[in-house]
């Protein structure tokens, strides 16, 4: 699978800083989060796609690495990579400073595919999110 990312400028708004003047811990996984949205956007399979296929890809394990603090009005990329989508759903994730390229923040999640109604585990994709992969692997 030919890797899959994509980039999101973020500038640190002041409601998300401690009371030590940086980003508070928690708000990192917001801004993976972001980054995980429009890579999902790009791939054309968002979260109301994955709602209407009938299943949901709940963070089962995630793994952080705080480097150096982000602060107020800092423009910041996080870029959402998937490492793979079968059996599970796996990603990375690093921060960076946009002007210096310094990387402030690591991540990785493992996602499971889970059928919405019966809240069972599913270890294949569903195959819009393959052909997303796929095109964008073109």
């Amino acid at each position: 699978m030919k890797r899959i990312e994509r980039d999101t400028i973020i500038e640190i708004p002041f409601y998300d800083l401690d009371p030590m003047n940086v980003v508070w811990h928690g708000n990192y996984i917001k801004y993976t989060e972001i980054a995980r949205c429009n890579l999902l956007d790009k791939i054309g399979y968002s979260y109301e796609e994955m709602k209407a296929d009938g299943v949901m890809y709940p963070v089962a394990k995630m793994e952080m690495k705080f480097i150096k603090p982000a602060v107020f009005a800092q423009k910041i990329i996080a870029t959402a990579i998937i490492d793979e989508i079968e059996p599970s759903l796996n990603m990375r994730y690093v921060i960076k400073d946009a002007k210096t390229e310094e990387i402030i923040f690591k991540a990785k999640t493992m996602q499971i595919c889970v059928d919405f109604k019966s809240g069972t585990s599913l270890y294949e994709a569903p195959e819009k999110f393959k052909k997303g992969i796929e095109c964008l692997n073109m």
